[in-house]
């Protein structure tokens, strides 16, 4: 154990290291960063456990910082760990640097999860922490880590937390440890101005235990991390009362703490002395990029202890290895990231169905043939259709992680950012589902999803204005375009940063899931039908649906067409229908249906034009806005889409109500023509 005086003085070394860091860029967020440092100088010097060698180690505590403005404080704590050089410290926030002014997901230098949009890195916590419930339940003691997470007062305002802190509740995640930076300074006032609740009953009365200390005394921070760890029943809040910029002064040498303006600006800027600040915490202000004699002997005794911790837990897994070879090579598998081995032609469609119907059948087959998927709905499993995956497994209770299956309840970001953390634990496939109006209140994990670059599956059903007798608070209109853009928006790697799928039939459908479960890189999507939809004419349907696997592919063909039809979704049916009357009526066409733009687009220029050759006019069908099919139809042609919010009515009134029919193709095609 480390003495007091040691420990705070590794402490100010953090304090100094991130107003250094922040003062240098001339941008960024030092009060924060300079109250936390008592609490992640003791999780980081005393109780996490990671393998300094091997940073991915299965088995590794994790810790997720939830306020990414506090970068500089998780940097110059990774800093002391050997992760980042004082050069690195300098160079935050600027182009090309692997310090960004907020956390980026990077195994190799320890940090967890992209952080920033607030409310959002805890609740990945809470999904990591289900996900070491979930495989522990499998492989026993191998996979015993503890999930820590930091959280800051804007988070606890963030609406997410009720999601986060009622399911961890009630799942009774005592793998989880959280640490609430409670210093009532946010950035443009206190906290007192916009909140008088009382956040440990919140805690408490959602099953959490609660713990309520001086954040900057580190014996009462490590007793309570103490106190945690033997929590056997409950997750654990920690709250820590921390002053914000602990440690800053003013150049007359008043104190600077707990003043609003430390929050989001250099210390010189904010009105306190940064040269007087860094002395009055016993360091160099010409040069504050040091770490101190006392703070490199704590992290090298440190790094010291966790090589013994790391050769004891590889002993034991050896062993256990040894006894449980096949447990082993199933470990192994769940995180390697590939894909599950299937064999997707066993699944037999029934014909003629909604897609959400041939997505249970699908989900039906992976319960029974995916060991390490986890499925969740927002309360709509027996309407999404995920109750297909539910009625071959069960969902998740308290102390009994045995099933497959989250109800998250009517929480649809919360959700989705459950599902984030599952992914970022590893080990695990994570899919979730909702009705695709309900999208929205996805959007920022889903985003974040595709920063990060982690394989969640989503799936939204009730894909358009035939959800009907429901009416335009459940009909998606826009949403559509909204994900669409994901797929335009390249991720770091160059890559599409979504896969977008909305499937034309049940054949269609079983394709769909199958590129997002080989699609191991990106999050992707399904967009999936209320109604029965007529299957796509073909011999062999379920060989033909196998083109789809490129995004877009001509259904049928006529020698020389005068004419491209093109949609998604249900909309290609309607399409066949038309196409029977502009052919009765003399008029060769194409047909092509177009799951996924993006990947369309992904495809060789020589495929793109056999498909959607640019000298014949194009016609395209969409239930959603017509911006939808504007990039595959160009200026030579015309779209027929939706440009209002939708009506409350049967969906087949509504079809003809807003042209969805054979009759308007023909009508518009003619027009075209």
């Amino acid at each position: 154990m480390h003495t007091t005086q040691d420990l705070n003085r590794a402490a100010d070394n953090i304090r100094i290291l991130s107003a250094a860091t922040v003062e240098k860029a001339k941008s960024g967020h030092p009060g924060g960063a300079m109250g936390g440092a008592d609490f992640i100088n003791v999780l980081y010097s005393e109780f996490l456990e990671y393998d300094p060698e091997n940073p991915c180690w299965e088995g590794r505590d994790r810790f997720f910082l939830d306020p990414g403005h506090m970068s500089a404080m998780l940097y110059s704590v990774l800093a002391l760990t050997g992760k980042f050089s004082m050069e690195d410290l300098q160079q935050f926030r600027q182009w090309g640097s692997i310090t960004p002014g907020h956390p980026e997901y990077d195994l190799s230098r320890g940090i967890e999860n992209t952080s920033g949009p607030l409310g959002q890195g805890h609740t990945y916590a809470v999904g990591a922490a289900i996900a070491a419930k979930f495989l522990k339940a499998r492989f026993g003691e191998v996979m015993n880590q503890t999930i820590y997470a930091y959280i800051s007062d804007g988070a606890v305002q963030e609406e997410i937390s009720q999601g986060a802190g009622r399911i961890a509740g009630h799942l009774g995640l005592d793998n989880l440890i959280m640490f609430y930076d409670s210093n009532n300074v946010q950035l443009s006032t206190y906290t007192n101005s916009v909140t008088s609740e009382d956040v440990a009953m919140k805690y408490r009365a959602w099953g959490w235990n609660v713990i309520e200390i001086n954040g900057n005394d580190v014996t009462e921070v490590r007793v309570a991390l103490r106190e945690a760890k033997a929590e056997k029943e409950k997750p654990t809040i920690i709250i820590g009362k921390t002053i914000m910029a602990k440690g800053a002064v003013a150049s007359d040498g008043r104190s600077f703490e707990n003043e609003i303006e430390t929050h989001g600006q250099p210390l010189g800027a904010s009105g306190a002395s940064f040269v007087d600040s860094v002395k009055n915490l016993g360091g160099d202000p010409e040069n504050p990029f040091v770490i101190f004699e006392e703070t490199k002997a704590i992290y090298a005794k440190r790094e010291v202890q966790l090589k013994e911790i790391m050769a004891e837990k590889k002993q034991a897994a050896k062993a256990w290895e040894a006894k449980n070879p096949e447990l082993a090579a199933k470990l192994a598998q769940f995180f390697s990231g590939n894909a599950p081995e299937i064999n997707w032609d066993e699944i037999e469609q029934k014909p003629n169905q909604a897609t959400r119907a041939a997505s249970a059948t699908v989900l039906s087959y992976l319960a029974q043939h995916v060991e390490n998927m986890i499925v969740s709905s927002a309360d709509l499993s027996n309407s999404d259709k995920t109750d297909g995956f539910l009625k071959k497994t069960k969902a998740f209770a308290k102390g009994d992680f045995t099933g497959k299956f989250l109800q998250a309840g009517v929480s649809e970001l919360t959700m989705a950012c459950l599902c984030n953390g599952m992914a970022l634990h590893g080990g695990v496939i994570a899919a979730c589902a909702t009705f695709f109006v309900f999208s929205d209140y996805m959007k920022p994990a889903v985003r974040m999803a595709a920063l990060m670059q982690l394989p969640v599956k989503y799936i939204w059903s009730h894909d358009a204005f035939r959800v009907g007798e429901d009416g335009p608070t459940h009909e998606p209109v826009e949403q559509e375009a909204q994900l669409r853009l994901m797929e335009k928006l390249k991720n770091h790697h160059g890559q599409n940063s979504m896969l977008v799928l909305r499937p034309a039939d049940v054949e269609e459908t079983t394709v769909a899931w199958k590129m997002a479960l080989d699609n191991t890189k990106t999050p992707s999507a399904l967009i999936l039908s209320r109604q029965n939809i007529t299957d796509l004419p073909a011999a062999n349907r379920k060989e033909e649906a196998k083109k789809a696997e490129k995004g877009a592919y001509i259904v049928e063909s006529d020698e020389n067409p005068d004419v491209i039809l093109l949609a998604s979704g249900s909309e290609v049916a309607t399409l066949v229908e038309g196409a029977a009357l502009l052919r009765a009526d003399g008029i060769k066409l194409s047909l092509v249906s177009v799951p996924s733009e993006g990947l369309f687009r992904s495809q060789s220029e020589e495929y793109q034009e056999t498909v959607l050759p640019k000298n014949v006019k194009k016609f395209g069908l969409t239930a959603g806005l017509p911006v939808n099919l504007l990039g595959l139809v160009g200026d030579n042609g015309k779209i027929w889409g939706l440009e209002s919010f939708g009506y409350s009515a049967p969906y087949k009134i509504l079809d003809e109500k807003l042209g969805f029919t054979a009759e308007n193709v023909y009508k518009q095609v003619k027009s075209l023509l």
